[in-house]
Formats: structure tokens, C-alpha cells, sequence
């Protein structure tokens, strides 16, 4: 490898020290990626590259649209009305609530994106549920956040929309390759926390267990509408029939958000001026939060790109696949883990690797999905994610506790996308 290679790598490895730091992501890779643009003396590059990747049509619709149908669906109440339906029937199943309560879980997050939001929304009335029943806080808490791997089958999430561009196909064909690996994730935590919960005894009891009230959303205004509960599902419904059975209302992620947002205004009754300024504002968190860390991963695989750090890595996985499938697994799923998001490498990895996939035997589509479901996967067994500490509030217990609960089964996913994934 040349010097500026050997630099690159240093420069790596800073990059992952400031994000288990938890330094801003966005900052991180950016500033890394256009100090090695610049030492490589191609400073344009790694401008270019941050101009290109804010004008992504594909993305910026998908992700924005459904940010802002995400935000509307919480402020009329939409979300809540569809886990109060859910929960209802399940009271008093004992422990059989553990593997009920993460499927509810999974379900609701592809109409619910976001992690902590789903968790937010979910874990208010579910982790109460099942303290009154007897379980254990921290086997409550673990089985929220087991489910929160479902987004990945909902077309609002950003990796999906970024794999589908690259490897040049529809976005629910994409979803529709990965969805039985997808669901077979969602089953092994289905199973694994239930029998990890069961192994240490949380189906014991804990007389003392009680929850942050602090941390619940508020019951005061919210009265459940069957016709609510509905609404969440509207754009998954249409981009689901529309690609499979009915042609005629094909259409694209944002345009089906836009629709399931429309619904909500007209069911909910809500005022319209405020209700469109909620709208808006998801758009431009979508764009900050999601599109800025798009951004930023694609300015960093520009410095790497420059450095020919990739040229390098790209023909050593010429040599073996199997060093391409383990790496695009362990990779992410351990930045997951340790820096609490599984995001900002993922998409890293496949700004920078994922393309050139089919040299080294893998298909685009296949290392892109495997490197995104693992970082899930990290995530979801990090005490520092977010959605981690918001489950582990609610039910007063140590994330430490929790992720006893899910790391195991994780691992064990991690382990069979990484056989079966290709």
C-alpha cells in the first residue's frame, strides 16, 4: 500500500475513536473525509461529492416523504391508535407476552420507521403491560427493543432507497429480495428473547417493578379511532398492491406517504395549517438527520476513494468472497454495537465497498443488505443506542440488563445473514 493508503487507514480508525466518543456523525465524516481529499491534493472530490450526494432525488424523496408522514402520523395520534389495537387482546399471556410484545413491535415499526419513535410509541403501553403481568423490567424493555428491527421492511427506511439506486432496481423489488431474511431476524429475536427471558427467570416477577411516568406519552387527549389505527398502514398498503397486484396505483414513496398523510388529515380532523406545518418539519428532520448523515458517509468513501485506500481494499475481496460476506456482517454489525447507530458505517460500507460487489462474487444488492441488517442488528445490542436508553427509561432498569436479553439472539442473526445472504 502507498503512504497516503497507510494514512488513510490511521485516519480510520480516528474516525471510528470519535464516534464511540460519540462525537457528531456528521461532523466526523465530513472532517475526515476532506482532510484526505486534501493531503491526496484533490480537494474538489470531497466537495463534489458532498454537492452530489444533497441533490439525490431518489433519497430526498423517500426519506423526506416518509419523515413527514411519520411526523403526522404522531401528532393526530395515528401511531398510538394502532398499538392500542394491537395491544389490547394480548393482556394476561404471562410470558407469552415476551415474544408477542416484540413481534407487535416489529410490526408496527415498518409503519413506524424510526426506532425510538416506534419504541416511544410501543413501549408506553407494552412495557407497563407486562410489568403488570409479571415480567421482569428488563426482559420488558428487551422485548420492545428486539422488534425495533422492522423498519428494514419499510420503504421510509434510508438504506433501502440507497441500495435499490445502486443496484439499479425498484425499491420494493429490493425489499421484496430481502424480506425473508428480514423476517428471519425478526424471528430469531422473536424466540431468542423469550428464551433468554425464560433462562434467568424473568417470568418470575418483580414486585417493585414500576415505570418512568415521566418517560410515558400522556393519555390525557388520546382517545383510540379504529379508523386512526388504520392510517399508518395506508402507504405501505398502497406501495405493496401497487407493486404486486394493481399496476394502475403504482407509484413512489413519497407520493404514497403523501396520500397516507392526506388521510390522516381528513380522519383526524386536524387543523390544517398546523397539521402542514408538522408535515414540513419531519421533511426537514428527514433531510438533517437522515439525508445529512447520507451526505456526510459519501464525502468520507470520497477521501477514501482518493487515498486509493479502496482500490486496494476492493482487489484484496477480488481474492475471496467469504472475506467480502464476513467483513460486510461483523463490520457494521460491531460499529453497532459499539458506537450505538449502525447508520453511519453501514452506509459508509456501502458508498464504498457495495458497488464494486459483483467483482468479488456478491451481487449489489445482497452485501448492501446484509451490511444494513447487521449494523440493525449491533444496534439493537448496544446499551448506547438511543432507542436502547429511551426502553430502558421507561422501564427504570440498566441498559446493561436489557442487552443481556438481546445480545445473544443478535449475534445468532448476524451469524445466518452472514451464511445465507449472497
Amino acid at each position: 500500500m502507498s503512504i497516503l493508503s497507510w494514512v488513510a487507514v490511521a485516519v480510520v480508525f480516528v474516525t471510528v475513536w470519535a464516534l464511540i466518543k460519540r462525537y457528531e456523525t456528521r461532523l466526523v465524516l465530513i472532517a475526515a473525509g476532506l482532510f484526505l481529499c486534501c493531503i491526496s491534493l484533490a480537494p474538489m472530490t470531497g466537495l463534489n461529492a458532498f454537492a452530489k450526494s444533497m441533490t439525490n432525488n431518489s433519497l430526498i424523496m423517500a426519506i423526506c416523504g416518509s419523515m413527514g408522514f411519520a411526523f403526522t402520523a404522531s401528532y393526530t395520534q395515528c401511531d398510538r391508535s394502532l398499538v392500542y389495537y394491537l395491544a389490547t387482546p394480548i393482556r394476561g399471556l404471562g410470558i407469552f407476552l415476551i415474544p408477542i410484545c416484540t413481534a407487535i413491535t416489529f410490526f408496527v415499526n415498518i409503519a413506524i420507521p424510526s426506532a425510538a419513535g416506534c419504541a416511544a410509541a410501543v413501549g408506553s403501553t407494552l412495557i407497563p403491560v407486562m410489568l403488570r403481568a409479571g415480567i421482569k423490567p428488563a426482559a420488558a424493555a428487551a422485548a420492545v427493543l428486539g422488534g425495533t428491527i422492522g423498519s428494514y421492511l419499510s420503504p421510509g427506511t434510508s438504506h433501502n432507497p440507497y441500495v435499490a439506486k445502486m443496484a439499479n432496481i425498484d425499491v420494493m423489488d429490493f425489499i421484496g429480495f430481502h424480506a425473508t431474511y428480514s423476517v428471519m431476524c425478526g424471528a430469531i429475536l422473536v424466540i431468542g428473547v423469550l428464551i433468554v427471558a425464560f433462562l434467568l427467570g424473568d417470568h418470575k416477577g418483580d414486585k417493585n417493578a414500576q415505570v418512568d411516568q415521566s418517560k410515558l406519552q400522556k393519555n390525557d387527549d388520546f382517545t383510540p379511532s379504529p379508523l386512526k389505527a388504520i392510517v399508518p398502514l395506508v402507504p405501505i398498503v398502497i406501495l405493496v398492491c401497487g407493486n404486486l397486484w394493481i399496476p394502475a396505483i403504482k407509484m413512489g414513496v413519497a407520493q404514497a406517504m403523501l396520500i397516507g398523510a392526506i388521510c390522516a388529515l381528513v380522519i383526524a380532523r386536524a387543523n390544517p395549517q398546523d397539521f402542514t406545518k408538522q408535515f414540513f418539519s419531519g421533511m426537514g428532520k428527514g433531510y438533517a438527520d437522515v439525508m445529512g448523515i447520507i451526505i456526510a458517509a459519501g464525502v468520507f468513501a470520497a477521501g477514501l476513494r482518493a487515498t486509493g485506500l479502496i482500490d486496494t481494499a476492493v482487489a484484496a475481496l477480488k481474492e475471496s468472497n467469504e472475506i467480502a460476506r464476513w467483513g460486510g456482517s461483523i463490520g457494521p454489525w460491531l460499529m453497532g454495537v459499539i458506537t450505538g447507530s449502525g447508520d453511519a458505517a453501514t452506509l459508509a460500507f456501502n458508498e464504498t465497498v457495495t458497488p464494486h460487489a459483483e467483482s468479488f462474487g456478491m451481487t449489489i444488492k445482497g452485501l448492501g443488505g446484509l451490511a444494513f441488517l447487521c449494523g440493525a442488528l449491533g444496534r439493537t445490542m448496544s446499551p448506547l443506542a438511543g432507542v436502547t436508553i429511551l426502553v430502558s427509561g421507561i422501564a427504570m432498569v440498566s441498559p446493561i440488563e436489557v442487552i443481556k436479553r438481546t445480545a445473544i439472539p443478535c449475534m445468532i442473526a448476524v451469524v445466518a445473514c452472514a451464511l445465507l445472504m449472497v
